[in-house]
Protein backbone atom coordinates (compact mmCIF):
# COMPACT_ATOMS: atom_id res chain seq x y z
CA UNK A 1 0.00 0.00 0.00
CA UNK A 2 1.21 3.30 -0.91
CA UNK A 3 1.62 5.87 1.29
CA UNK A 4 -0.41 8.88 1.56
CA UNK A 5 1.03 12.30 0.48
CA UNK A 6 0.37 15.57 1.90
CA UNK A 7 -1.83 18.07 0.53
CA UNK A 8 -0.23 21.48 0.32
CA UNK A 9 -2.95 24.02 -0.98
CA UNK A 10 -0.70 26.74 -2.10
CA UNK A 11 -2.07 30.54 -2.68
CA UNK A 12 -2.11 32.04 -5.86
CA UNK A 13 -2.16 35.36 -7.61
CA UNK A 14 -3.34 36.88 -10.74
CA UNK A 15 -2.11 37.39 -13.85
CA UNK A 16 -3.27 39.07 -17.05
CA UNK A 17 -2.80 36.96 -20.20
CA UNK A 18 -2.21 39.61 -23.19
CA UNK A 19 -4.91 38.45 -25.68
CA UNK A 20 -7.74 40.90 -26.95
CA UNK A 21 -9.67 40.71 -24.66
CA UNK A 22 -7.69 39.75 -22.21
CA UNK A 23 -8.00 37.08 -19.93
CA UNK A 24 -7.53 36.84 -16.04
CA UNK A 25 -5.92 33.72 -14.43
CA UNK A 26 -5.11 32.56 -11.38
CA UNK A 27 -1.42 30.91 -11.07
CA UNK A 28 1.73 30.19 -9.51
CA UNK A 29 5.27 29.95 -10.60
CA UNK A 30 6.41 26.13 -11.26
CA UNK A 31 9.47 26.37 -8.81
CA UNK A 32 6.76 26.23 -5.96
CA UNK A 33 4.73 22.95 -6.87
CA UNK A 34 8.46 21.66 -7.74
CA UNK A 35 9.60 22.32 -4.35
CA UNK A 36 7.02 20.73 -2.85
CA UNK A 37 6.76 17.63 -5.23
CA UNK A 38 10.36 17.39 -4.84
CA UNK A 39 9.39 17.57 -1.20
CA UNK A 40 7.06 15.00 -0.98
CA UNK A 41 3.96 16.54 -0.80
CA UNK A 42 0.95 17.13 -3.36
CA UNK A 43 0.63 21.01 -4.49
CA UNK A 44 -3.12 21.57 -4.63
CA UNK A 45 -3.60 25.59 -6.27
CA UNK A 46 -6.06 27.86 -3.69
CA UNK A 47 -7.97 30.02 -6.63
CA UNK A 48 -8.83 33.57 -5.63
CA UNK A 49 -12.21 34.88 -5.26
CA UNK A 50 -13.63 32.57 -2.69
CA UNK A 51 -15.72 33.65 -0.16
CA UNK A 52 -14.80 33.06 3.98
CA UNK A 53 -16.85 29.82 4.08
CA UNK A 54 -15.32 28.22 1.18
CA UNK A 55 -11.86 29.19 2.09
CA UNK A 56 -12.17 27.39 5.18
CA UNK A 57 -13.65 24.61 4.04
CA UNK A 58 -10.69 24.15 1.37
CA UNK A 59 -8.51 24.70 4.27
CA UNK A 60 -10.06 21.85 6.31
CA UNK A 61 -9.40 19.52 3.46
CA UNK A 62 -5.87 20.23 2.70
CA UNK A 63 -2.45 19.36 5.52
CA UNK A 64 -0.55 22.53 5.30
CA UNK A 65 -0.64 25.90 3.41
CA UNK A 66 1.94 27.78 1.60
CA UNK A 67 1.73 31.22 0.89
CA UNK A 68 4.25 32.35 -2.22
CA UNK A 69 6.20 35.81 -2.93
CA UNK A 70 3.71 38.26 -5.47
CA UNK A 71 2.64 42.08 -4.90
CA UNK A 72 2.65 44.29 -2.42
CA UNK A 73 0.03 44.33 0.66
CA UNK A 74 -2.12 47.52 0.65
CA UNK A 75 -0.44 49.85 3.30
CA UNK A 76 -3.61 50.24 4.83
CA UNK A 77 -3.57 47.12 6.23
CA UNK A 78 -0.90 48.16 8.81
CA UNK A 79 -1.12 52.14 9.09
CA UNK A 80 1.09 53.09 5.96
CA UNK A 81 0.86 55.36 3.35
CA UNK A 82 -1.59 54.68 0.49
CA UNK A 83 0.04 57.12 -1.94
CA UNK A 84 3.47 55.53 -1.38
CA UNK A 85 4.94 55.72 -5.15
CA UNK A 86 6.89 52.71 -4.45
CA UNK A 87 3.82 50.05 -3.59
CA UNK A 88 3.21 48.09 -6.48
CA UNK A 89 1.11 45.54 -7.42
CA UNK A 90 -1.71 45.21 -4.62
CA UNK A 91 -4.74 42.87 -5.01
CA UNK A 92 -6.84 43.59 -2.44
CA UNK A 93 -8.89 40.42 -3.24
CA UNK A 94 -5.33 39.05 -2.12
CA UNK A 95 -4.73 40.36 0.86
CA UNK A 96 -8.24 39.45 2.31
CA UNK A 97 -7.75 35.91 1.27
CA UNK A 98 -4.34 35.44 2.78
CA UNK A 99 -4.90 37.27 5.67
CA UNK A 100 -7.94 34.66 6.31
CA UNK A 101 -5.82 31.91 5.55
CA UNK A 102 -2.99 32.68 7.86
CA UNK A 103 -5.19 33.25 10.62
CA UNK A 104 -7.13 30.30 10.22
CA UNK A 105 -4.34 28.02 9.36
CA UNK A 106 -2.74 29.06 13.24
CA UNK A 107 -6.16 28.47 14.67
CA UNK A 108 -6.07 24.85 13.33
CA UNK A 109 -2.60 24.04 14.34
CA UNK A 110 -2.26 23.75 10.26
CA UNK A 111 1.35 23.65 9.13
CA UNK A 112 1.72 27.09 7.29
CA UNK A 113 5.58 28.06 5.19
CA UNK A 114 4.97 31.39 4.00
CA UNK A 115 7.51 32.93 1.63
CA UNK A 116 8.80 36.54 0.69
CA UNK A 117 5.30 38.68 0.46
CA UNK A 118 3.74 35.66 2.04
CA UNK A 119 6.13 36.30 5.13
CA UNK A 120 4.99 39.94 5.16
CA UNK A 121 1.64 38.29 5.34
CA UNK A 122 1.73 36.54 8.39
CA UNK A 123 3.31 39.52 9.86
CA UNK A 124 0.82 41.87 8.97
CA UNK A 125 -1.80 39.06 9.03
CA UNK A 126 -1.44 39.26 12.85
CA UNK A 127 -1.12 42.96 13.32
CA UNK A 128 2.28 43.66 12.40
CA UNK A 129 4.28 46.85 10.33
CA UNK A 130 6.24 46.97 7.43
CA UNK A 131 8.52 48.99 5.38
CA UNK A 132 6.99 50.20 2.43
CA UNK A 133 10.33 50.29 0.55
CA UNK A 134 12.84 49.12 3.00
CA UNK A 135 15.90 50.86 0.66
CA UNK A 136 14.58 54.05 1.49
CA UNK A 137 12.61 53.78 4.51
CA UNK A 138 14.89 51.70 6.77
CA UNK A 139 17.92 53.20 8.23
CA UNK A 140 21.22 51.57 7.18
CA UNK A 141 19.60 49.06 4.74
CA UNK A 142 21.47 47.07 2.38
CA UNK A 143 20.18 46.39 -1.34
CA UNK A 144 17.60 43.75 -0.73
CA UNK A 145 16.05 44.48 -4.32
CA UNK A 146 18.19 42.18 -6.47
CA UNK A 147 14.91 41.23 -8.95
CA UNK A 148 16.26 42.83 -12.04
CA UNK A 149 19.91 42.39 -11.89
CA UNK A 150 20.62 38.55 -10.91
CA UNK A 151 19.22 35.69 -11.70
CA UNK A 152 16.83 33.92 -8.81
CA UNK A 153 19.81 31.89 -7.39
CA UNK A 154 21.96 34.60 -6.98
CA UNK A 155 23.17 34.59 -3.21
CA UNK A 156 23.14 38.49 -2.13
CA UNK A 157 23.49 38.05 1.43
CA UNK A 158 24.10 35.97 4.55
CA UNK A 159 21.20 35.27 7.37
CA UNK A 160 21.90 35.17 10.77
CA UNK A 161 19.59 32.32 12.61
CA UNK A 162 18.89 32.31 16.12
CA UNK A 163 20.36 28.93 17.66
CA UNK A 164 18.16 26.41 18.38
CA UNK A 165 14.89 27.78 16.60
CA UNK A 166 13.02 25.73 14.69
CA UNK A 167 15.00 26.89 11.64
CA UNK A 168 18.28 26.50 12.79
CA UNK A 169 17.71 23.14 13.84
CA UNK A 170 15.64 22.18 10.26
CA UNK A 171 18.75 23.80 8.17
CA UNK A 172 21.55 22.89 10.84
CA UNK A 173 22.98 26.20 10.34
CA UNK A 174 22.98 29.84 12.21
CA UNK A 175 24.98 31.58 9.58
CA UNK A 176 23.77 31.03 6.09
CA UNK A 177 23.63 33.02 1.98
CA UNK A 178 20.42 33.41 0.70
CA UNK A 179 18.97 35.24 -2.53
CA UNK A 180 16.99 38.33 -1.47
CA UNK A 181 14.06 39.73 -4.24
CA UNK A 182 12.20 42.09 -1.94
CA UNK A 183 11.48 45.71 -1.41
CA UNK A 184 9.18 45.73 1.26
CA UNK A 185 9.88 43.86 4.65
CA UNK A 186 8.93 43.91 7.97
CA UNK A 187 9.00 46.44 10.27
CA UNK A 188 7.26 45.86 14.02
CA UNK A 189 6.80 42.14 14.32
CA UNK A 190 3.44 41.03 15.18
CA UNK A 191 2.13 39.66 18.41
CA UNK A 192 3.20 36.42 19.17
CA UNK A 193 5.72 36.20 16.28
CA UNK A 194 9.61 35.30 17.07
CA UNK A 195 12.08 37.03 14.84
CA UNK A 196 14.33 33.71 13.97
CA UNK A 197 16.87 35.34 11.10
CA UNK A 198 18.71 38.71 10.17
CA UNK A 199 19.96 39.81 7.65
CA UNK A 200 23.54 42.14 7.93
CA UNK A 201 21.16 45.42 8.22
CA UNK A 202 18.80 44.17 11.04
CA UNK A 203 15.85 43.07 8.77
CA UNK A 204 14.12 40.59 10.01
CA UNK A 205 14.11 37.54 7.44
CA UNK A 206 12.51 35.12 9.37
CA UNK A 207 9.49 34.10 11.30
CA UNK A 208 8.03 31.48 14.06
CA UNK A 209 5.57 31.15 16.16
CA UNK A 210 6.55 29.20 19.04
CA UNK A 211 3.69 27.41 19.91
CA UNK A 212 2.80 25.86 16.80
CA UNK A 213 3.84 22.75 14.91
CA UNK A 214 5.44 24.16 11.81
CA UNK A 215 4.96 27.99 11.44
CA UNK A 216 7.72 29.58 9.46
CA UNK A 217 7.89 33.05 7.27
CA UNK A 218 11.43 33.19 5.40
CA UNK A 219 11.72 36.92 3.48
CA UNK A 220 14.17 34.76 0.94
CA UNK A 221 12.63 32.78 -2.02
CA UNK A 222 13.85 28.96 -1.13
CA UNK A 223 12.21 27.45 -3.50
CA UNK A 224 14.37 29.04 -6.51
CA UNK A 225 17.70 27.27 -4.07
CA UNK A 226 16.12 23.81 -3.80
CA UNK A 227 18.73 22.52 -6.30
CA UNK A 228 21.72 24.71 -6.22
CA UNK A 229 21.77 25.19 -1.65
CA UNK A 230 21.31 21.62 -0.29
CA UNK A 231 20.02 22.70 3.08
CA UNK A 232 16.66 25.02 1.60
CA UNK A 233 15.16 22.09 0.91
CA UNK A 234 14.96 20.81 3.90
CA UNK A 235 12.41 23.67 4.58
CA UNK A 236 10.40 21.80 2.37
CA UNK A 237 11.14 18.52 3.63
CA UNK A 238 10.22 19.44 6.85
CA UNK A 239 7.40 21.36 6.08
CA UNK A 240 5.75 18.42 4.36
CA UNK A 241 6.05 15.91 7.08
CA UNK A 242 4.50 18.36 9.43
CA UNK A 243 1.73 18.39 6.88
CA UNK A 244 1.95 14.66 6.73
CA UNK A 245 0.99 14.14 10.84
CA UNK A 246 -1.93 16.31 9.87
CA UNK A 247 -3.58 13.67 7.57
CA UNK A 248 -5.37 11.85 10.19
CA UNK A 249 -7.47 14.89 10.79
CA UNK A 250 -8.49 15.52 7.51
CA UNK A 251 -12.48 15.72 7.18
CA UNK A 252 -13.71 12.13 5.66
CA UNK A 253 -14.03 11.84 1.76
CA UNK A 254 -17.05 12.11 0.41
CA UNK A 255 -19.07 9.11 -0.99
CA UNK A 256 -20.73 10.32 -4.25
CA UNK A 257 -22.13 6.72 -5.49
Amino acid sequence: MSTVRPLIGCATYRKSVNQDPPIEVYGLMPSYTEAVLLAGGLPVLIPLGLDEETLLALLERVDGLLLPGGGDIGPGHYGGNEANPTVRDIDEERDRSEFLLVRYALRQQKPLLAICRGHQVFNVALGGTLWEDVHSAMPDAIIHDYFYKHNRQYLAHEVEIVPGSLLARILQAERLPVNSLHHQGIRELAPGLQAVATAPDGLIEAIEVGDHPFALGVQWHPENLVHVAPRMDALFRHFVTAAGTTIGNRPARLDLA
